[in-house]
């Protein structure tokens, strides 16, 4: 029976990793057009870092003669990608040439990511629930 809860602790890391992911996605979305924040300049895109996170235990670990992973979340960090640059000079951000600096946030790349996250994050809740199933029947063969 072990197994069975370290696939749900698998799966439930995955799912947390995929819901900060979703969060970040929609941070950067709501930002899409923020061209003042408070550290100057115009917002910056965030990407979410994932990691594999052991979470066996010695003893199941020696009977494979392996780890099992799940996910973390190790770092929210900010892209390197350049910025893009309009002529807009009647904005009130405009420098003196006239030209706005805007986030570096692709608006198709942020809702390929949602979609991405959305479906992994589907995928594990499956496991979680096949699993779950699996043990409830496990419970019924042992009566």
């Amino acid at each position: 029976m072990k197994s069975m809860f370290d696939i749900m602790k698998i799966s439930s890391s995955g799912m947390r990793a995929q819901r900060m992911r979703l969060e970040v996605v929609a941070q950067n979305i709501a930002n899409v057009h923020t061209t003042r924040t408070e550290e100057g300049g115009p917002y910056r895109k965030k990407d979410v870092v994932l990691t594999a996170q052991d979470i066996s235990e010695a003893k199941f670990s020696r009977i494979f003669g392996g780890k099992i992973e799940g996910v973390k979340v190790e770092e929210v960090v900010e892209s390197p990608k350049p910025f893009e640059r309009i002529h807009n000079p009647g904005h009130p951000d405009a420098d003196k040439e006239g030209y706005l600096t805007l986030p570096n946030v692709n608006i198709m790349e942020e809702m390929t990511d949602m979609i991405s996250a959305t479906r992994a994050y589907e995928a594990n809740s499956s496991v979680l629930q096949a699993t779950k199933q699996m043990i409830q029947k496990s419970l019924e063969i042992g009566r």
